[in-house]
């Protein structure tokens, strides 16, 4: 069987067997996609070179070479996440008999610097949220988005996916499918529900025209009706961030880590936030503590005998 048809019978496995988000085997795809074109170049012998291609003929050496090839146009930590789907292509690979080794499982992985996630304080989370224009269904629409990605660190194709039946209005209560298509259930802010509500009074005639007004439709929509996508999403936070003065790094996930940020700064504990993000693992989620780390040391000082000065 050619390494072509390995690829995409392994990324039909992580949607049905592993059920894992679409943007997560899009990820895969193309990154197993550049890694077969890399091949080609190398061993492949026919005209279409990805065609001649069989699992058998990589070794780590070629690997190890594709690796090399990336550093200095990518960052270390996407030359790791290439090669975890590599690692687990081959895996998948191994353990379904194709091949005896998985010739990726003892290449390292690249060592990552210290991430330290990008966040806004209070004050800037406010002078984002006071930008859309309130008066225009549109700017309604930009402020609930704004407002939701803050009350409820949601990841943005968690935002993107979400339908009117998420959201139980009555509770304060949003049903979220996160990663691995695994639910959680996170509350929503007053403000939040608020602009929710707001946006969906304006925008009653268009979801009408196009079809869009049952609970199992789109929350957020485009002005055509159709579900707005994290791209669109990710545009209209950099939008807004420019026009407040932010940094323009700023993105959705800049407000996810906020919300972290701003819950355990605000005394919550780590448990509570893990569940809120829908981390697997606590230590994916202590990543935030460091950014509290001048309000433990104020607690400190104030608290511990040997700290206080006489």
């Amino acid at each position: 069987m050619l390494l072509e048809d390995l690829i995409k019978t392994f990324i039909a496995s992580l949607k049905i067997q592993k059920g894992y988000s679409i943007h997560t085997v899009r990820s895969y795809q193309n990154d197993l996609n550049q890694f077969l074109k890399f091949l080609g170049s190398e061993i492949g012998e026919l005209e279409d070179k990805k065609a001649s291609l069989k699992a058998d003929m990589v070794d780590r050496l070629v690997i190890r070479k594709y690796l090399g090839s990336l550093y200095g146009h990518l960052t270390r930590t996407t030359i790791a996440r290439k090669l975890s789907a590599i690692r687990s292509f081959f895996l998948f690979l191994e353990k379904s008999g194709v091949i005896g080794v998985n010739p990726a499982s003892d290449i390292l992985t690249p060592r990552l610097g210290k991430y330290i996630p990008s966040y806004l304080s209070v004050d800037e989370v406010f002078r984002l949220l006071e930008r859309p224009e309130k008066q225009k269904p549109l700017g309604l629409r930009d402020l609930a988005i704004l407002e939701v990605l803050y009350s409820c660190g949601l990841r943005v194709s968690e935002l993107e996916s979400m339908n009117i039946s998420n959201i139980d209005f009555e509770e304060r209560l949003v049903k979220i499918i996160g990663k691995g298509n695994k639910e959680r259930i996170v509350p929503i802010g007053r403000q939040a529900l608020d602009a929710v509500m707001a946006y969906m009074d304006a925008t009653q005639g268009l979801r009408k025209d196009s079809g869009t007004e049952s609970p199992d439709t789109p929350l957020f929509i485009n002005f055509r009706g159709g579900r707005l996508s994290s791209r669109s999403i990710a545009r209209i936070m950099k939008r807004y961030a420019k026009e407040s003065g932010l940094t323009p790094d700023i993105s959705p996930h800049s407000m996810r880590h906020t919300f972290a940020t701003h819950l355990l700064n605000g005394g919550a504990d780590l448990r509570s936030v893990q569940e809120f993000l829908g981390h697997v693992s606590l230590s994916t989620t202590q990543k935030y503590t460091h950014v509290s780390l001048d309000r433990l040391m104020e607690v400190y000082d104030r608290a511990h005998p040997r700290s206080r000065l006489e």
